[in-house]
C-alpha cells in the first residue's frame, strides 16, 4: 500500500501545535507496519538551514490558480527512514508565521493543488492521500472535480483527519472561480457551501472517502451541536465513515531515560534525577529552589479553548496555595497579560514564559509534579500524554481525548492515573487542584503510584498506527 501523508506542518521541520507532532511521528509508526508512507509539506522559510542543505531538488511544476501561473519547486529529504517532499514557493511559504495571513485561502489552495500535481514528477502513485485539517481540505474535492477522469488519478482514495473542528478555513464564495477552478454545482449545502461562504474543512468532510479524528470520545462529541461547530449534522450523516483513533507520541524520541533535552535522565525505576530536573528547572526560571513545593505546569496555546478563562477566574485562589506555577505558550494577548501580571506580583510562585521552546517544554514536563489542562474541548491533547511519559500527574477536564487517557484516582478502588473534573466550572477545577495538592503533600504512597502508572503506560503509536492501517484497507474497498 502506498500512502501520501499531507500536512501543513510536520515536526521537526515546522510546528505550531499538535498537528505537527502527529505528522512527525504517525507516519514513522505506520511505516514500521510495512506501508510505503511518504510525507508532503510546504517548504517554509523557517525550516532550519541544516535540513534545507540536505534536500534534493527534484524539479518544478506550475500551479494555476485562475489567472495566476505559480512556480512550485519540489524537494526531497529522507529523514529518520521516512521520505519527505517539500513544496517550494517563496511568496507563499517564506513568511514569519505559518498561518494567519490575509491570503490563507490562496496559500493553501496552492498547496493542495500542488500535492496532486507533483505526483507524476516524483514518480510515486499513492493508493491513499491522507489529508489533515482544513489546509488540505480541498484535496479530495479537487481530485473528484478535476482529476477523476485522468487515468493516473482515477483510483486514488482520500482520508481526511480532523485535528480540531473549530478551525475550518472559511472564505468568501469568490474563491471558487478565483482559486479552486471548479464549477458552481459544488457550491450547495450538500457540498462546500457554508452560510454563503466556502468551507475548506467541510470540503474534506464531504468529498473524502473516509474521515478520522484524533480520539474516540471526540468522534462522538462532534456529532452533537455543542462540539460540532455547525458541522454536526454532516458528521452524523457520515457516521459510517468516521473513525476515532487516539493520538500517540513518539516513545523513542520522548524517553526520559535518553532525552538529551533534559537536565538529567531518569526512569520509572529510579526517579532521583527527576528531582534534579525540578531543582535545575526552578533555578533556570528564577523560582525559589524548594524540594517540598508542588510545581504545577501549563504548556499550551493561550486560547479560550484550553480553559484559560477558568484559570483566570480562580488564579488568586490557586496562588494562595503553597505551590509554584509554570506557564509556557503563546496565544491571546489577554491571557499573556494575565500570566505576566501574575508573575510580576507573585515572583516567588509564578514563571510566565510567553514563547514556545521545545527544549524548555520537555524540561518543564520532567521537572513538574502536575500538569493542568482544563480544556473546554480537546480533540485529543498531547500534553497529558507527554506528562505521563515524564512522570508528571495530569489534572484535566473530562472531554475528548483527555477523557480517553486520564482516569481520576479513586480512593476506594485504587484505580486511576490522574485527577479529573466533569463540569466546565472554575470551582470544580479549583477543588480538583486542591485534591491533587493534598495527595502530593499527604499521601506520598499514592503520589508515587500515580507517577509510576503514568510512566509505565503505553500511549505510543503502535496500536493507533494499526488502527489507521485498518482504516486505509477499508477505504480502498469503497466504490
Amino acid at each position: 500500500m502506498n500512502v501520501l501523508f499531507a500536512s501543513s506542518e510536520v515536526f521537526p521541520f515546522a510546528k505550531t501545535g499538535g498537528l505537527g507532532d502527529v505528522a512527525g511521528s504517525l507516519p514513522k509508526a505506520i511505516s514500521k507496519l510495512g506501508t510505503d508512507i511518504r510525507v508532503v509539506m510546504p517548504n517554509y522559510g523557517c525550516i532550519s538551514k541544516h535540513f534545507k542543505e540536505s534536500m534534493e531538488y527534484l524539479g518544478y511544476i506550475y500551479i494555476d490558480l485562475s489567472w495566476r501561473h505559480q512556480y512550485c519547486g519540489v524537494y526531497k529529504l529522507v529523514y529518520d527512514e521516512i521520505t519527505y517532499y517539500f513544496l517550494d514557493n517563496e511568496y507563499y511559504f517564506n513568511r514569519s508565521e505559518l498561518y494567519g495571513d490575509f491570503d490563507q485561502a490562496e496559500q493553501f489552495t496552492f498547496f493542495s493543488k500542488a500535492i496532486i500535481e507533483m505526483l507524476p514528477l516524483i514518480g510515486f502513485k499513492p493508493d491513499i492521500i491522507h489529508c489533515n485539517d482544513w489546509q488540505t481540505g480541498v484535496v479530495s474535492l479537487l481530485l473528484k472535480a478535476n482529476y477523476r477522469y485522468i487515468p493516473f488519478y482515477s483510483n486514488i482514495k482520500t482520508v481526511f483527519t480532523i485535528h480540531n473542528l473549530k478551525y475550518q478555513g472559511i472564505f468568501p464564495s469568490d474563491v471558487i472561480p478565483n482559486l479552486l477552478g471548479i464549477g458552481w454545482e459544488y457550491f450547495t449545502p450538500y457540498g462546500i457551501e457554508f452560510y454563503n461562504n466556502v468551507n475548506y474543512m467541510k470540503a474534506g468532510l464531504v468529498y473524502s472517502d473516509s474521515i478520522s479524528t484524533v480520539s474516540p470520545s471526540y468522534a462522538q462529541e462532534i456529532k452533537n451541536s455543542f462540539y460540532g461547530e455547525n458541522l454536526n449534522t454532516l458528521l452524523i450523516h457520515r457516521s459510517n465513515d468516521l473513525y476515532g483513533i487516539l493520538n500517540g507520541i513518539d516513545y523513542e524520541k520522548n524517553n526520559p531515560e535518553t532525552d538529551k533535552r533534559l537536565y538529567a535522565n531518569y526512569s520509572a525505576d529510579n526517579l532521583s534525577n527527576k528531582y534534579e530536573n525540578r531543582r535545575l528547572l526552578q533555578q533556570e526560571l528564577d523560582l525559589p529552589v524548594r524540594p517540598d513545593v508542588p510545581i504545577i505546569s501549563i504548556i499550551s496555546r493561550l486560547t479560550a479553548q484550553k480553559g484559560f478563562d477558568l484559570i483566570e477566574c480562580v488564579l488568586e485562589e490557586i496562588l494562595q496555595m503553597d505551590i509554584q506555577l509554570i506557564v509556557l505558550g503563546k496565544g491571546d494577548e489577554h491571557y499573556k497579560w494575565v500570566f505576566e501580571n501574575a508573575a510580576y506580583w507573585h515572583r516567588e510562585k509564578v514563571s510566565a514564559n510567553i514563547t514556545f521552546n521545545d527544549t524548555l517544554a520537555q524540561r518543564i514536563y520532567a521537572g513538574s509534579d502536575m500538569f493542568l489542562m482544563p480544556s473546554l474541548f480537546e480533540p485529543c491533547g498531547l500534553g497529558q500524554i507527554f506528562s505521563f511519559r515524564y512522570g508528571c500527574v495530569p489534572i484535566v477536564r473530562e472531554t475528548g481525548g483527555l477523557n480517553d487517557t486520564v482516569l481520576s484516582y479513586n480512593e476506594q478502588t485504587g484505580e486511576g492515573n490522574g485527577f479529573t473534573f466533569t463540569n466546565y466550572n472554575a470551582h470544580d477545577m479549583l477543588y480538583t487542584i486542591r485534591r491533587a495538592v493534598d495527595f502530593y503533600n499527604n499521601r506520598k504512597d499514592v503520589w508515587n503510584l500515580l507517577i509510576q502508572r503514568g510512566m509505565r503506560a503505553d500511549f505510543s503509536w503502535q496500536k493507533s498506527a494499526q488502527a489507521y492501517l485498518d482504516m486505509y484497507r477499508k477505504t480502498l474497498t469503497k466504490k
